[in-house]
């Protein structure tokens, strides 16, 4: 085996170790003795998940190392599930439960053992036993990179897909009561109350029908306009749930019949070959939905406009205008909201709005195809 270039990779790999892994088994220690020791206060558990995001790092930094000395191509894993909006309890026990961080950690601490050995030998190699230096660098190095693949590889994506899931279960559960909640009020408060005074109407309509007629066709005639009112109510409520128009017609006449109801003049441009599944689909409307009133009430603009189309295997939204901008996904304006439940069904949610505008809020979904009885991945 000759010197090459490879071979002088894998020995200064190995002779970093010895400090590289010294600094990660201080850091993992030091990680471990305050966030375990002072989990019985308020800081110690917030300290613990600081420190795993900083054991990401370090994981980053020494899979760039193997990369660069060893030739080790590992992905680097993905971010934490944190849809904005989610609060502090769950971005602890996100990080608490993070698999990447606690196989880094591990990874650090085993190491120590490993990187004063690896540093002694490769340096009596390179001293006393310069022949067989070669052959020591490549079978050190590559014990190295099956302890890299092995713990620092993203192999875990399943146990965080599934982490996703159970999150974004969540998500639905609270987000289809919520709408069970506004429902109810909304019957209870419009045409529930509506309807009894309507009743109440009718019956002294009924016994003023003999002894005052004139009275009672006034009293009918207004409780005509009250029915009037809680048809439209219902109506209005049927159309809050899933509207008819979106069953018969789809997107494009739906979305045209919100846009025709915001306060500035809106432009809506639908391209698909076809309509996506029916759970998609509402989605989509009840997302331009929200974003127009957010249009209407908060953002000053003179114009808007709403594109839709397909992009591969996901529906794409964007609503734009040109309004006074600075709105944020904590701003209270639902921005929070929309991101969770599209987040909960695989979709993506990106807000642009500098200070002084525009706003252009671009949305994905899966693509399903209509009739599809499996949810995309």
């Amino acid at each position: 085996m000759s010197f090459d270039r490879y071979v002088w990779k894998e020995v200064a790999h190995l002779l970093c170790n010895l400090p590289v892994t010294l600094f990660e088994f201080v850091y993992v220690v030091f990680v471990l003795a305050v966030g375990v020791g002072l989990s019985v206060t308020v800081v110690g558990l917030p300290l613990l998940v600081l420190g795993l995001s900083g054991a990401r790092v370090l994981g980053r930094m020494e899979r760039a190392r193997a990369r660069a000395l060893l030739g080790v191509r590992v992905d680097e894993p993905s971010r934490l599930p944190g849809p904005p909006g989610r609060g502090f309890f769950a971005w602890l026990w996100a990080g608490l439960k993070d698999p990447v961080a606690w196989r880094t950690m591990l990874y650090q601490f085993v190491r120590l053992p490993w990187g004063v050995l690896t540093f002694v030998l490769t340096l009596v190699s390179l001293i006393v036993l310069w022949p067989l230096l070669p052959f020591v660098a490549r079978g050190l190095g590559n014990a190295d990179r099956a302890m890299v693949r092995g713990l620092l590889s993203p192999s875990d994506e399943l146990e965080r897909r599934i982490a996703e899931l159970e999150s974004d279960r969540g998500v639905v559960v609270d987000t289809a009561a919520a709408d069970l909640r506004r429902i109810e009020r909304d019957l209870h408060d419009g045409a529930q109350a509506r309807l009894v005074a309507l009743a109440m109407g009718l019956g002294l309509a009924k016994e003023k029908l003999l002894e005052d007629p004139e009275a009672a066709a006034t009293m009918v005639e207004e409780a005509h306009g009250e029915v009037k009112l809680a048809l439209q109510e219902l109506r209005d409520l049927a159309r809050g749930i899933h509207p008819a128009v979106l069953t018969d017609r789809g997107l494009d006449a739906a979305l045209s019949a919100i846009a025709s109801r915001c306060t500035v003049p809106v432009r809506v441009t639908v391209d698909l070959p076809e309509r996506p599944a029916e759970a998609i689909e509402g989605i989509a409307y009840f997302t331009v939905s929200e974003l127009l009133q957010n249009v209407s009430k908060h953002s000053r603009a003179r114009t808007a406009s709403v594109e839709v189309w397909r992009a591969g295997d996901r529906l794409m939204l964007q609503v734009r205008d040109d309004g006074r901008g600075g709105a944020r996904l904590d701003g209270g304006t639902g921005m929070a909201g929309l991101a969770e439940r599209l987040g909960a069904v695989d979709g993506l949610f990106v807000l642009e709005s500098p200070a002084g505008g525009p706003t252009t809020v671009t949305a994905e979904l899966p693509w399903r195809p209509r009739g599809a009885t499996r949810p995309a991945r």
